[in-house]
């Protein structure tokens, strides 16, 4: 039954997660807030939405470790499975400048998020810093738009418009706008709790902590939303869609999801983590840049490399 009410909880995260990225583009959007705003904003944080509610109910359920596996293992997963599997599809190629931008502030974030971790638990302090991280590179996106849009360079993170905005229908009705929002703000923790609930019994049953679980199971579950945009911005041949939806998603689970769960309580960091997993976590990292900063095409032998070196990180961990 905790299997059951596991994939439930997963499932009714993943659904409620997009309801209400789905909700709140829409109503942002007839508020007249910029899409670009919407895309950098919104569309970001209901997107890792589903990590934020499962740290937040572990910390409250006594089990940090599942918070901090979680995240860790989400940026592990979407390196090596969510850019491997979809080059098994087809070559990825890289061609946008800002893609190169957008990485050297992964590695920042990785960089400030792993000297935290050694420093000691993350506490409200270290959510500070982290939060104050997030928003200077959001800050920073913002501006880089706003130039680039004035110098009317074609780059298109910033011609973006309303019917290039995921989640974004001009047709729909207020009705449909409000449901949306309504099943995402009710969907999102209870999905966490029976997840966060069905996980802790699962690792106390099989004798393995919490912090594994949270490396492994809630990890891959909650990186599905991302393998799935990959997979589709491959299919299209948008390969920098594919890296850009990675990269940000490691920036906003370090910087936001730690930093936002540290203030409803401390989040310790078990030894595992520390001498095994954040260095896997930080080699993924600097194995993308490989591909980014070298412009180097990820093709379908290295999308077989990078989804097995996965599978062995898995086995290695349990």
């Amino acid at each position: 039954m905790d299997f059951l009410y596991a994939v439930a909880g997963l499932v009714l995260l993943l659904l409620a997660g997009d309801a209400l990225v789905r909700g709140a583009v829409n109503l942002s959007l007839r508020l007249g807030v910029p899409a670009l705003i919407v895309s950098l904003t919104i569309v970001a944080f209901g997107t890792s939405a589903p990590e934020l509610l499962i740290s937040i109910s572990a910390i409250r359920e006594g089990v940090p470790g599942l918070a901090l596996g979680n995240v860790v293992g989400s940026n592990t997963a979407n390196v090596l499975l969510v850019m491997g599997i979809p080059a098994l599809i087809t070559t990825l190629h890289v061609v946008d400048n800002s893609t190169r931008a957008s990485y050297l502030q992964m590695i920042a974030a990785t960089a400030l998020f792993t000297a935290l971790a050694f420093i000691g638990p993350f506490g409200w302090v270290s959510g500070l810093i982290l939060l104050g991280a997030l928003g200077m590179m959001l800050a920073h996106a913002a501006y880089t738009a706003r130039c680039h849009r004035t110098n009317a360079v074609d780059v298109v993170a910033c011609d973006l418009d309303e019917s290039e905005l995921e989640g974004a229908d001009p047709h729909m009705s207020w009705f449909k706008v409000i449901g949306f929002l309504v099943i995402g703000l009710v969907g999102l923790p209870i999905g966490a709790e029976l997840l966060v609930n069905a996980s802790t019994h699962i690792a106390k049953s099989f004798g393995v902590s919490d912090t594994v679980i949270g490396l492994t199971l809630v990890a891959l579950g909650t990186s599905l939303p991302e393998l799935a945009t990959t997979v589709m911005a491959a299919l299209r041949r948008q390969a920098d869609v594919a890296f850009g939806n990675v990269i940000g998603s490691n920036m906003f689970n370090l910087l936001g999801i730690i930093g936002v769960a540290s203030f409803f309580g401390k989040i310790p960091v078990a030894p595992e983590i520390m001498t095994f997993d954040i260095w896997v976590m930080i080699a993924s990292s600097l194995l993308l840049g490989l591909f980014v900063l070298r412009r180097k095409s990820i093709t379908k032998i290295w999308g077989v490399i990078l989804t097995a070196l996965y599978v062995c990180y898995i086995v290695m961990v349990f």
